[in-house]
């Protein structure tokens, strides 16, 4: 498990960062030893399911939040389980998908290609095809990405998700008050990175309660134990 000092190390570097810089600053806590370029290169539901691994092994299995239903607005609880997600298995080599004449040869989207994807705007959707797609031909003749039609381009879009599964945990959950059902995607980067921030917020308390006390330093409140802590905050009127 990583130590208290880098997640707060993690956590201090991602505040300022995007979404995806702080999916790829939580990637490294849970594999500390594959460099930025692995783990860039990763498609985005191996990454997802390590994330899920890190959240288990920080905050445990089960996971819980609220959602509105579209329907009445009633506010809904739902309970996830992280090894729902780590039991389900993917492919990560590219496949053929054939539509109307077309043969296009696709790949799993990965956390570089969503960052180049990002960094083109409202051309977002077309950047990632072009990456994803390794070669395509019509009637036999070599094509690019741009010229797919619509819906050769959705059928693409749909055997990449299906190669990786795990890149979107659609969560659907039924609404006591009127009967209708709530979906909703649950994005494990942005709800762990949320759960790291409460954590590490809570953590500078202590330090800082704990400092004032005994005029500790934060490495020397952190090399204490979390039992150990609770007791000596325990001490100081600390809650």
């Amino acid at each position: 498990m990583a130590a208290a000092s880098e997640l707060l190390d993690a956590w201090e570097r991602g505040l300022a960062a995007g979404h995806t810089q702080r999916a790829l600053l939580l990637h490294r806590l849970a594999r500390p030893a594959a460099g930025a370029t692995e783990l860039l290169a990763a498609p985005v539901g191996q990454r997802d399911r390590e994330l899920f691994g890190l959240r288990r092994e920080l905050f445990g299995d089960r996971l819980n939040g609220r959602l509105s239903c579209p329907d009445c607005a009633e506010e809904l609880e739902f309970d996830f389980t992280a090894g729902a997600v780590l039991a389900i298995g993917s492919t990560a080599e590219p496949v053929w998908v054939e539509h109307e004449g077309y043969r296009v040869r696709v790949r799993p989207p990965t956390p570089a290609d969503v960052l180049a994807a990002g960094a083109a705007g409202r051309d977002a959707r077309t950047a990632l095809l072009r990456r994803i797609v390794l070669t395509a031909t019509w009637d036999g003749h070599p094509v690019g990405a741009d010229d797919l039609p619509p819906s050769a381009r959705t059928a693409v879009a749909a055997a990449a998700a299906g190669l990786d599964p795990a890149a979107e945990v659609l969560l659907d959950v039924p609404c006591v008050a009127c009967g209708s059902r709530a979906r909703a995607l649950l994005d494990i980067a942005a709800y762990l990175w949320a759960e790291l921030d409460s954590w590490a917020r809570g953590l500078l308390l202590d330090v800082h309660a704990l400092a004032g006390a005994y005029g500790w330093t934060e490495p020397e409140v952190l090399a204490l134990s979390p039992t150990r802590r609770r007791y000596y905050l325990e001490l100081v009127g600390h809650d």
